[in-house]
């Protein structure tokens, strides 16, 4: 079996209905009762983007959110949405949304537990599904079976995606040697990440911000001048996903399967690798990062990922493949998935569409293999947290951040369907594993909000004691909330001893 049947069947077998409908059923499950928080405290999101600084152990909510924005905004905002649109056709960029609003009730519920159950390793916070699989289950050897898996996918099989993207799009824009790529990308990641976590936070939290408006302006600028088109556009993506348009109706099935597959891989609800930043955040309640985390989905999927549908489909720069052989949909003639985001923009600005696509991808994929990098740090942290002297743990770190360098510069240079399977693979194991045990652990992660919602109430700035939600495991917090939040705790008691 050659390496692109084996990395497709491994793509199929995770990615299969049953982890679809798994995917949806849960971000129902917690939207639902937590009474759609997405929804109700969205004032609450954007307030505490900017609501802690960062400490001597723990990144700040921004930055926490920068990292998994930026591990979320990736080569999926841009080549995962043409190939939703050319396997699914219009209709996949309306479940893409779906997953997403959807998907912020799961990745609050992940942040949220990934804060409660955080553990502080050679001086800095660290946490994620593996801490809380550890203190939430009770298995030390589940825990070591998603840290394991984590580095499999996050320092092996998914950064070559992203490296890969770029290198493709580079060589057509300005015709450079793909191998000059991989030597120049590999040297600045190793930069990057050999100055360890705080140093990619601080890289994150500066490209960020700046790669995401400005891919927005453009799609923006794109959608007004072609006004006239909005009603085409989004009456496009609605008859196709409700299968009421005659030319897409043999894709319908496949517009809900690849928007959200695409939508999960795009913007990692469920999946637990968001939850690995928010383990890092210095915050007075887990409520605040979670909420923080579930804001970062909605600007993945529902902004940049929206501008990249609305500059292909409004310029009518997509081709959508016929199951049965040949296209259902075909614009453009001989037009690649991968190309679709360049040609859209030539198409206004010609000349310059494969290089500001390229650009983007430059640096969307550069900030999220930085966010892969941390989740490898995170877990090889957990796994060598016990390591009394730190030799251990130094030299597993060392280890994964030059094989995080390596694999992104071998990547470069692979066939891209081969990468793109095996990553796609990666995703659908962690997700598969993650969702499961987040659903295990509803009664504590949705335990959280209610706190948070309760103190707010009561008109303090939240704390978190783990003994008001009935949460053991997380004495952590006693020495959190002493060292920087001891005022916050003395409202909290004085208000809690007025209403007894």
């Amino acid at each position: 079996m050659d390496l692109l049947t084996l990395s497709s069947s491994l793509d199929g077998f995770f990615w299969g209905k049953i982890m679809i409908y798994l995917c949806l059923a849960a971000g129902i499950y917690f939207s639902v009762l937590m009474k759609f928080p997405q929804v109700r405290l969205i004032k609450d999101m954007v307030k505490h983007l900017f609501g802690s600084k960062s400490s001597a152990e723990g990144v700040s909510s921004f930055q926490g959110f920068a990292m998994a924005l930026g591990g979320r905004v990736g080569t999926g905002n841009i080549t995962g949405v043409a190939s939703a649109i050319f396997f699914g056709g219009p209709g996949a960029v309306f479940w893409m949304w779906a997953i997403a609003f959807l998907g912020a009730g799961s990745a609050y519920i992940e942040a949220a537990l990934a804060q409660v159950w955080k553990q502080e390793i050679h001086g800095e916070y660290r946490g994620g599904p593996a801490y809380y699989i550890e203190k939430g289950l009770g298995s030390r050897g589940l825990g070591m079976a998603f840290a394991i898996l984590t580095l499999v996918s996050c320092g092996i099989l998914l950064p070559g995606i992203q490296s890969n993207s770029f290198a493709t799009a580079a060589t057509v824009a300005f015709g450079i040697d793909p191998l000059i790529i991989a030597v120049l990308y590999a040297g600045l990641l190793g930069y990057i990440v050999f100055g360890g976590g705080k140093r990619i936070a601080k890289v994150a939290g500066m490209i960020v911000p700046f790669m995401a408006i400005a891919y927005m302006a453009l799609a923006f600028i794109i959608l007004i001048i072609n006004f006239d088109k909005i009603p085409y556009v989004f009456g496009l993506i609605f008859s196709s996903a409700f299968n009421m348009n005659a030319a897409y109706g043999a894709v319908f099935g496949l517009a809900i399967s690849w928007g959200v597959k695409r939508g999960i891989f795009s913007n990692e609800a469920g999946q637990g690798t968001g939850a690995q930043a928010a383990g890092a955040a210095e915050v007075s309640h887990p409520a605040k990062q979670g909420l923080v985390q579930a804001f970062s989905v909605y600007v993945d999927t529902l902004l940049v990922c929206t501008a990249t549908a609305i500059m292909i489909l409004s310029t009518n720069t997509f081709n959508v493949a016929n199951p049965a052989g040949g296209f259902l949909t075909e614009f453009v003639p001989g037009l690649e998935k991968g190309n679709f985001t360049q040609t859209a923009v030539d198409a206004f600005i010609p000349g310059i569409g494969g290089g500001f696509v390229a650009i983007a991808l430059g640096f969307f994929t550069f900030t999220t293999v930085l966010a892969y990098a941390f989740y490898t740090d995170s877990n090889v942290g957990y796994l060598f947290r016990n390591n009394s002297n730190g030799s251990g743990y130094k030299m597993a770190i060392t280890a994964s951040r030059i094989g995080i360098v390596l694999m992104v510069f071998i990547s470069t240079i692979m066939s891209a369907d081969v990468v793109w399977n095996f990553g796609s693979a990666g995703v659908g194991a962690m997700a598969w594993f993650n969702v499961i045990v987040i659903i295990l652990l509803t009664k504590p992660g949705i335990a959280t909000l209610k706190d948070y919602e309760a103190q707010k109430k009561l008109g303090v700035d939240p704390v978190f004691v783990p003994e008001r939600c009935g949460i053991k495991g997380a004495e952590l917090w006693h020495k959190i909330v002493a060292r920087s939040y001891s005022k916050e705790l003395a409202a909290l008691k004085d208000k809690d001893k007025k209403m007894a």
